[in-house]
């Protein structure tokens, strides 16, 4: 039987001991069928010879099974309350990643595994990746899980999320009274805002989540809308605190900070 000692090593180590008690139970439970279905054609065939050992077996495989499950449940010692809550769970499953050489990074409360991102939600004892519930916890499956969703193609459309950035940019410059032509700069963190006016939406459609399709707009090499608007992401004095500055994390696990946007006719 195993000790809060053994669990305490994390949730890879309780959930393979279990499943190694779990096989066993199987295997007891398969010995126990066996016993009864010996048991039951010797009533059948009405062979007086055989019916007390038979009720014998089938009774000693019975207890064996209900001792194997037993030890199987009172094994599961994990107080997964605390495991959660402290913040082992992310750290074990940032050691796991590193073990099985898939890059996960921390920001604030998510996680980054290019280019998904992760929250882990403790009370639900589930990980949302991007919109997804995925309550398969065990780390190294979760890893594995992660490395699927990189080899799959990329679900980020960046000619949409310009044409989206643009709209948001010109509401913005119509109501200064200027033409989208000026090419004045607006703050990101303002177009995040109308992205989310409506209520709920910023839970929707996270900080990070809008962070981290800035971010992937850039690398795509995509620019022009159809209309023909070229966009730019400048930089400003904002750029050396926090206010205001949107920052997403690369997939090597750098920082890359942006501030403003701006969208000048082609040509």
């Amino acid at each position: 039987m195993r000790t809060n000692d053994d669990a305490s090593q994390g949730l890879e180590v309780a959930l393979q001991q279990t499943e190694a008690e779990a096989d066993a139970s199987l295997k007891t439970a398969a010995i126990a069928s066996r016993s009864l279905k010996r048991l039951r054609a010797v009533v059948h065939d009405g062979n007086l010879r055989e019916v007390r050992s038979a009720l014998a077996a089938a009774e000693q495989s019975v207890e064996a099974l209900r001792y194997q499950v037993a030890r199987t449940v009172s094994g599961w010692s994990l107080d997964e309350a605390s495991y959660f809550n402290s913040g082992a769970y992310t750290a074990e499953l940032l050691a796991t990643a590193e073990r099985m050489q898939l890059s996960i990074y921390e920001q604030d409360d998510r996680l980054y595994c290019y280019p998904s991102l992760l929250r882990v939600l403790p009370s639900e004892r589930t990980l949302l990746i991007d919109h997804a519930r995925e309550r398969r916890l065990r780390p190294s499956i979760v890893v594995e899980h992660l490395r699927t969703l990189q080899g799959r193609p990329p679900r980020f459309r960046p000619e949409a999320f310009l044409e989206a950035l643009f709209k948001a940019y010109r509401a913005l410059v119509q109501r200064q009274n200027s033409k989208v032509e000026v090419a004045s700069v607006e703050r990101l963190a303002r177009v995040y805002e109308l992205f989310t006016l409506l209520p709920g939406q910023s839970r929707e459609y996270s900080s990070h989540e809008f962070a981290r399709d800035i971010y992937l707009l850039d690398r795509s090499g995509i620019t022009q809308t159809r209309d023909g608007f070229v966009v730019s992401l400048p930089a400003s004095t904002g750029t050396k605190s926090s206010s205001g500055l949107i920052t997403a994390i690369t997939e090597s696990g750098q920082e890359r900070r942006y501030w403003g946007i701006a969208f000048t006719r082609a040509g």
